[in-house]
């Protein structure tokens, strides 16, 4: 049998991003970017060429064709080295996945689909991230049959971002609850660069930043500051 050419032609299946570096996660968010008058995409394209290492694509009030198209075009302007997750929506992952798009996985929360079926419906190679807050859901996280990746601790701090979002957790808990838990764990809810460092020293893989980045008036600068202020501090690691 002769083997095809275009086999040779065949990329490395690694992807560029691993490891899943979470250190300056943008949470770019249609609807923040939408008040603030500018365009998510931009917003993507300067926050990633100013450091931000993971793009989740967030527009709640979208439907589903154009959250893609949303999403598709967030794909141009990503380098390979960044992934790009979207949240809740796993029919856009796999719409962008049918346009041949690089997707890494999803985001989602504990009111939308089981991350075991999640895991199923996207397979062993996706990133799945989860939001978990209390302890409860930290222990369901890390002992569940699916493979997560890491979750989302929060929110930090009380946030108008998300209108359904309890209040703050503070950066204590937080931290705390990281800690007791063994997936790699990002904050989020309202951080911005002063919160940088106390998380980076309390354990955390890394900060999900969505306001203080799309409702800048330069997301370039914006990212530049955040990650100043995380590769400045010193990790649990070296204090210890």
């Amino acid at each position: 049998m002769t083997t095809p050419a275009n086999d040779h032609a065949r990329p490395d299946p690694s992807p560029d991003w691993r490891p899943l570096d979470l250190s300056l996660y943008l949470v770019a968010d249609h609807a923040v970017c939408q008040q603030a008058g500018v365009d998510l995409p931009e917003v993507v394209a300067r926050s990633v060429a100013a450091g931000a290492t993971v793009v989740q694509v967030r527009a709640k009030e979208l439907p589903g064709g154009a959250f893609t198209d949303l999403a598709a075009q967030v794909c141009a302007v990503l380098p390979p080295s960044v992934p790009l997750l979207i949240n809740d929506r796993i029919d856009v992952v796999l719409a962008l996945r049918r346009r041949d798009l690089a997707c890494a996985g999803a985001h989602v929360g504990q009111a939308d689909l089981d991350v075991r079926d999640v895991r199923a419906l996207l397979g062993d190679e996706a990133v799945i991230g989860l939001s978990a807050a209390s302890p409860q859901q930290l222990r369901a996280a890390h002992t569940s049959a699916a493979r997560i990746d890491y979750v989302g601790i929060g929110p930090l701090h009380s946030t108008r971002t998300k209108r359904d979002a309890p209040a703050g957790l503070g950066i204590d808990t937080v931290i705390e609850r990281a800690r007791g838990c063994t997936l790699p764990a990002v904050a989020i809810g309202g951080i911005t660069p002063a919160d940088m460092p106390a998380l980076r020293s309390g354990g955390l893989a890394g900060a999900a930043v969505v306001s203080y980045i799309c409702a800048s008036a330069d997301p370039g600068a914006a990212t530049e500051r955040l990650a100043a202020a995380w590769n400045a501090a010193p990790t649990w690691k070296q204090q210890r």
